[in-house]
């Protein structure tokens, strides 16, 4: 042992870490989903420029079905008014940008066989895809927490501005569903293994981490956010070269935590190594079999996480490299269903936002119990099917 801590000097206080950090965001999550849904969003055009505000603090800014169905048109008529020169997304109050999606609405409709559970996936992938193609800049003021639902509001935007305050990460697997909203597109082309890293633990990146990550373009000050607001909003004439310098040089005049080094710096050359197998079994035998306290650590978070989510996610991002956002998204969809049809999601959702015991009874209760039939099924296709293209 006391070689294995000489090989990775800063592995075992990174991993203690780790698991502080995950009960810190079950904590965040039940936050967001303890508030009842309302009309959580403000849509303005300012000086030609649309400006969206995710207004539910409260909840973490959470994202449900009626936020989503008024952010949806606006985009689209925003895109294609001329007048309508760049769109900016933010939001209240400075803990949250936005901690998900309204997930334990989602599976009470589940429960009861009603439509919400399959609309609330098919209009925020719709969404997702807009963000992703929009002509326009779409800037992301992303000041706060970040996971699940607020990821597929920036991550697919010409530019993410990050902040000391932000935190980024998704912890889906441990909720009995995979990191979705296009997180299978996105996750796989981070450099490395450290997208599927970040997918199957949950792994929570903060500040200049966020940007060293690649999941933010910009990183400023959050002192800084409303100047560069107004910036953007007193231009002119925003061409895309316009807004990338303006934004270009708020980034590069921060001089906060420069000299701090990326958060897994040191572990980065191991995690890709021991996650670059195709098959979670082997990923679980690499780190067995690697012995050190930091991959003994990870193979304890694995552990926790449903086996079902964590066979479904790898296969996601595997497929997802090669998939454009469009086929991305559709195959994300009808993995969303799959989780409707299964049992995990609710399970997830019962240990962590209803009952809130912490202890989630996973089946199938083991990675080899998770056949190739049961992940087969979360990937055919479904009834009325999201067909982007």
């Amino acid at each position: 042992m006391i070689r294995h801590l000489q090989r990775y000097p800063t592995q075992n206080r990174v991993t203690q870490m780790h698991l502080r950090r995950l009960n810190t965001l079950l904590g965040h999550l039940r936050m967001a989903y303890s508030s009842s849904a309302s009309e959580g969003v403000l849509l303005e055009t300012i000086n030609n420029k649309g400006v969206i505000t995710l207004n539910r603090p409260k909840a973490l800014n959470s994202l449900n079905l009626a936020m989503i169905r008024a952010i949806y048109p606006k985009l689209k008529e925003w895109d294609a008014d001329p007048s309508t020169s760049l769109v900016i997304i933010k939001a209240a109050g400075d803990k949250a940008f936005c901690a998900g999606g309204d997930i334990k609405a989602v599976t009470e409709s589940g429960k009861r066989g009603d439509r919400l559970a399959k609309e609330f996936f098919y209009e925020e992938y719709i969404l997702n895809h807009k963000i992703a193609t929009m002509r326009k800049p779409y800037i992301a003021l992303v000041n706060g927490i970040s996971m699940g639902g607020g990821v597929g509001l920036s991550a697919h935007g010409r530019y993410r501005v990050a902040t000391e305050k932000t935190l980024f990460a998704m912890p889906e697997t441990g909720i009995g569903l995979f990191p979705d909203v296009g997180g299978g597109y996105v996750l796989p082309r981070m450099r490395g293994q450290l997208g599927v890293f970040l997918a199957l633990t949950g792994f929570r990146l903060k500040g200049r981490d966020v940007h060293h990550a690649g999941y933010a373009t910009h990183f400023i000050e959050s002192k800084q956010i409303p100047e560069l607001e107004k910036a953007l909003l007193d231009l002119k004439q925003p061409t895309s070269d316009v807004v990338d310098d303006v934004i270009s040089q708020f980034h590069n005049q921060c001089q906060l935590d420069t000299d701090k080094p990326f958060i897994l710096e040191d572990q980065e050359e191991h995690i890709d190594r021991l996650f670059a197998a195709d098959t979670m079994e082997d990923i679980c035998h690499s780190l067995q079999g690697d012995g050190s306290e930091w991959a003994t650590k990870q193979l304890e978070i694995l552990r926790k996480m449903s086996p079902t989510s964590l066979k479904i996610t790898l296969r996601q991002l595997r497929e997802g490299a090669r998939l454009d956002i469009e086929d991305d998204l559709q195959m994300e969809y009808r993995m969303s269903q799959g989780c409707i049809r299964g049992h995990d999601f609710y399970e997830g959702v019962r240990a962590l936002l209803v009952d809130k015991d912490g202890s989630p009874r996973w089946i199938p209760a083991t990675l080899e119990e998770v056949t190739p039939e049961i992940v087969d099924d979360h990937f055919r296709p479904v009834q009325n099917d999201l067909n982007l293209k």
